[in-house]
């Protein structure tokens, strides 16, 4: 039987809001009202199966039409039952969850011969044209529409707005802000259909501080204390006084007003100490509240408690409630409990240690006051790089399966007993060392650092060991050095994964530049700091240059024009021979300056006479890795060789010094030391340099001969002298590594001194190897073979007397110091540990000075400085920083900073 039907409803049409009928154009059809979940309407009459011809979609601009039909669940040739199936309301509640359409409805169209039409009638929700945030600045919008991933183009739904306006909130309580109201409002876009602008309008309100925070029931534990421990949750800064100590220097309102207002200055008799706990004074305290930081901070007052020996303690009850001007009080109840100490500890399954060696390490005595954290690191329950627990101890020697467990035994009124279980296991043999990630570095240069070897015993120890010297190799990121322990139960044998992650560490220093008259000045240097020279002559190996073998290869050529020209040549393998770390090293320079070309450039003088200071010079040097004390020991021996050529040229004052030849052979021999754990930016460990080096003893061999009266060109032209440098270097973390990031402030401490004499007084010491202080450690001093010790806020100074001006101290070309001593304090901070990019602050103090021979020698007699700086270490240009120093001793009545300041730069290398 035929039947046309008229475009009619077949199931409820879902609207956006709630309240809305939707009535049916069937006559069979009863409508019932919109809810929060879709309905189908309950159909009247008698149902028959149709199968499905045709399916339309109407409504869509944006979205595939027949994407939408294969969502609905509703295809051509689909046998459905018409009215009162139930395959439309699925269709619907489907097609509803995708939060695409304000709008859904399935029309039957056409029904004849046992088959159907439907039509989807779809609204679809407006696209965000632009997301707009009033009443705050245009870098906070963008920061949370960046938070709340606001995306134009997207579906605007009430679960988009909800999110971005708990993301707007959160972001302003923790910035102290918990009274702010957001108002969402949209208004249609005409430039594009369907689409419209979301505004969200913003009223922080005032921040709300933290006015008081109330304990307690705290009577073992005082406030302060208390509050320390709260680091996140801090009170409004404020200076206080108790009032026994208030009256004694207050006698009317008008003087109470005055000592306020002048934060207690009028008891000057009175130190920090003597009104200490009621004098203080809070500065740069942030007294905002952020309920994420005030739960950590009740967690960390009962830790602390815990340590303190309340094992009990707990916090009965707190709440926060505003104050009528607008701030926030806390009000805390300690229940703090008994106080309890350690009796009895006794040890149970340790065979490879005796009882009285595993106590000793363990450090805890019978009555002293209970502190399970302590407990625990010490017994080794969370592994620690230093070591010195009892996992440590055992792990150290291959228990890798070891085990303990700490048990309450017994407890006698405020004693605690405990039983020390331990299962040692068997010990754990290395099978497999595994290395992946080194795309670019040939295996065999990390496997020759390691420390765990195929065949040999586990070892905690040796593990740290190897991932300091993978790191200190610096071809790979020493943040991303992954080490991972694989242990085998079955067989008790461990697999050991190092993951290690390439980067650039190869250095190009490259300047250019027109000098005038002096012509083209410019430096071209390249540093290969992972070159292979036994694939030399592959040429697939070039990129741009053979690499992988652990070598160094550096070129350097600097040319001011007429003025200066210098070549340097190096090369370091640094495992001669591929079975011994025995470091070889040898390197070439030639270095030419010519006086007249700067007086003809800066003075404009002319000459005829030909002058010229030249210098050529070799070295060859051979370290070898020692085993005792430790293996963190090199001894170096190296064997020198510089020739110094002057013709007109008097640069050191010293009448007969003119023209002539001097060479300079010297034998050097260096004990070094050196356990930091990466290079770049040490967080522990230190360094130590011990060297002397010597000429031969020429006036020795001819005791008879007072060289003092023989020319003193004759007197240099070989040279001799002793000289010993002594550097020490400590690198200690103040705070643990916070977050992923690894950054924690690190505190350098540095030593330095310097001696170099003659043998004898039959000799005169030549200028050449001296000592040269101040400035940023470029000098050209270093052309004759001196020591260049930088000091940062003075220049190059040439008088031991800090109270002289430097620039007139003494003539430039004075022949330097003999002696010398200085010490250094950085505290340090990384802002990015990126291999590509490594910076870093540093604010420092320090002192320096130098002396001319032991009469004059006094080492508290010290020009002081302190400053701030960066460092930015660039794998392609190695070092760049910059450091502005003030020194103190410069300093001069009537005049600022200005004068006593100095920037210093920094390029390719630390100073001295």
């Amino acid at each position: 039987m035929k039947k046309l039907f008229p475009k009619s409803l077949l199931a409820i049409a879902l609207c956006c809001s709630a309240g809305i009928r939707v009535s049916a154009q069937q006559k069979d059809t009863i409508p019932v009202p919109v809810t929060s979940q879709p309905q189908v309407p309950m159909a009247l009459g008698n149902p028959q199966q149709y199968e499905i011809a045709e399916i339309t979609v109407t409504g869509t601009q944006y979205l595939d039409k027949s994407l939408l039909i294969s969502l609905s669940g509703l295809n051509v040739g689909d046998k459905v039952v018409y009215p009162g199936g139930d395959q439309f309301a699925k269709a619907i509640q489907t097609l509803w969850g995708q939060r695409l359409f304000a709008n859904v409805a399935i029309y039957v169209t056409k029904v004849e011969d046992g088959k159907i039409w439907l039509e989807i009638n779809l609204t679809e929700r407006p696209r965000l044209a632009n997301f707009i945030f009033r009443g705050i600045k245009k870098s906070e919008a963008e920061d949370l529409a960046k938070k709340a991933t606001l995306r134009k183009g997207s579906v605007i739904t009430e679960s988009m707005k909800q999110n971005t306006i708990a993301v707007i909130r959160k972001n302003y309580e923790e910035k102290g802000f918990r009274n702010v109201t957001v108002n969402v409002t949209e208004r249609t876009d005409t430039s594009q259909v369907n689409s419209a602008d979301v505004i969200f309008t913003v009223i922080k309100g005032n921040k709300v501080k933290i006015n008081d925070i109330n304990i307690v029931g705290n009577q073992n534990i005082s406030d302060a204390k208390i509050k320390k421990k709260m680091k996140g949750t801090k009170e409004r800064t404020r200076f206080t006084l108790h009032p026994d100590e208030y009256q004694v220097y207050t006698d009317s309102v008008e003087q109470q007003s005055d000592y306020w207002r002048t934060f207690g200055f009028l008891v000057p008799t009175r130190t920090a100490e003597a009104l200490d706990p009621y004098f203080r004074f809070k500065l740069f305290t942030s007294a905002k509240f952020n309920e994420t930081k005030y739960m950590e901070d009740k967690e960390k007052v009962i830790a602390y408690y815990n340590s303190q020996g309340f094992r009990d303690a707990q916090i009965l009850r707190d709440t926060t409630y505003k104050t009528p001007a607008g701030g926030l009080n806390i009000d805390m109840e300690m229940l703090e409990g008994r106080k309890y100490y350690f009796g009895d500890i006794t040890w149970k399954g340790n065979a490879r240690y005796n009882d009285s060696l595993l106590t000793r390490v363990l450090g805890i005595k019978k009555g002293d006051t209970y502190n399970l954290e302590l407990l625990e690191k010490r017994l080794g329950k969370q592994l620690s790089p230093e070591g010195g627990d009892i996992s440590g101890l055992y792990m150290d020697y291959g228990y890798l399966f070891f085990r303990v467990d700490p048990v309450e035994v017994g407890i006698h009124g405020d004693t605690i007993d405990y039983e020390i279980r331990i299962t040692e296991g068997p010990q754990a043999t290395i099978k497999e060392v595994r290395i992946s990630g080194n795309d670019k570095t040939n295996e065999h240069v990390i496997r020759r650092e390691l420390r765990t070897l195929p065949g040999e015993k586990f070892s905690r120890a040796d593990l740290i060991r190897s991932q300091r010297q993978i790191a200190n190799l610096g071809y790979f990121n020493p943040e991303t050095i992954g080490i991972n322990p694989v242990p085998n139960i079955q067989d008790g044998t461990v697999d050991i994964d190092y993951k290690v992650e390439e980067k650039a560490n190869d250095q190009l220093e490259l300047s250019a530049g027109w000098g005038g008259y002096i012509g083209l000045t410019g430096t071209l240097g390249v540093t290969f700091n992972n070159f292979s020279l036994r694939n030399i002559f592959r040429k697939e190996s070039w990129d741009p240059l053979p690499s992988g073998d652990g070598q160094k290869l550096s070129v350097r050529v600097s040319s001011n024009g007429r003025a200066y020209r210098s070549y340097n040549f190096s090369f370091t393998e640094p495992w001669l021979g591929g079975k011994k770390q025995n470091q070889f090293s040898v390197s070439f320079y030639s270095s030419y300056q010519n006086p007249s070309a700067y007086n003809e450039y800066i003075y404009g003088t002319t000459t005829s006479e030909d002058a010229y200071f030249k210098v050529l010079g070799a070295s060859v040097s051979l370290g070898k890795q020692l085993k005792w004390p430790d293996d963190y020991f090199t001894l170096i021996y190296s064997l020198n060789y510089q020739q110094y050529k002057l013709k007109n040229y008097n640069y050191f004052n010293i009448p007969g010094f003119d023209d002539g030849t001097s060479n300079n052979i010297s034998f050097k021999l260096t004990l070094a030391r050196s356990s930091v754990d990466q290079q770049i930016f040490p967080r522990s460990g230190s360094n130590f340099m011990l060297s002397g080096q010597f000429t031969p003893p020429y006036s020795v061999f001819n005791p008879e001969k007072d060289y003092t009266k023989e020319p003193i060109s004759d007197q240099f032209n070989f040279i001799e002298y002793q000289k010993y440098r002594f550097n020490a270097e400590w690198y200690v973390p103040l705070s643990r590594p916070k977050g992923t990031d690894n950054k924690s402030f690190v505190l350098k401490v540095a030593a330095k001194f310097g001696y170099i004499s003659r043998y004898n007084n039959r000799t005169t010491l030549s200028p050449f190897g001296r000592f040269e202080l101040g400035g940023d450690g470029l000098s050209n001093f270093a052309i004759y073979d001196r020591d260049i010790i930088s000091q940062r806020g003075y220049p190059v100074y040439y008088t031991s007397n800090p109270k002289l001006n430097p620039e007139n101290g003494q003539p430039v070309g004075y022949e330097g110091f003999t002696i010398f001593n200085k010490y250094v304090m950085e505290l340090r901070y990384p802002l990015s540990l990126n291999p590509s990019s490594t910076i870093f602050g540093l604010a420092f103090l320090e002192a320096a000075n130098g002396y001319r021979d032991f009469n004059e020698y006094n080492p508290f007699r010290l020009r002081r400085s302190a400053g701030l700086g960066m460092r930015f270490y660039l794998p392609m240009f190695g070092l760049l920083g910059f450091d502005y120093g003030i020194g103190f001793d410069r300093l001069t009545p009537g005049n600022g900073l200005k004068d006593a300041a100095k920037f210093t730069f920094m390029l390719g290398f630390e100073p001295e």
